[in-house]
C-alpha cells in the first residue's frame, strides 16, 4: 500500500500550498499570516520544510466563507 495522496479519498487528501492558493484565492504571505491569526486551518507538518492541509479542512473554510 502507498501512502501516495493520489490514493486517499478526496477529503481526505493532502494538499500543499500552491493548490490550496488556488481554491483560496489570498497571496501566501496573507495565506501564512491567517494561519499564525487561526483565521486559516494548521496545517500539517511532513518535514522540516514541508507542510501541507487536509482537503476536508479547506473545503470546511471555503464553505464558511
Amino acid at each position: 500500500m502507498t501512502r501516495d495522496t493520489e490514493s486517499m479519498p478526496p477529503a481526505d487528501r493532502l494538499l500543499r500550498l500552491p493548490e490550496v492558493l488556488t481554491k483560496v484565492p489570498v497571496g501566501r504571505a496573507s495565506w501564512w499570516k491567517g494561519v499564525k491569526d487561526g483565521r486559516y486551518p494548521a496545517a500539517v507538518k511532513l518535514g522540516p520544510r514541508t507542510s501541507a492541509w487536509r482537503a476536508s479542512d479547506i473545503d470546511k473554510l471555503i464553505a464558511s466563507l
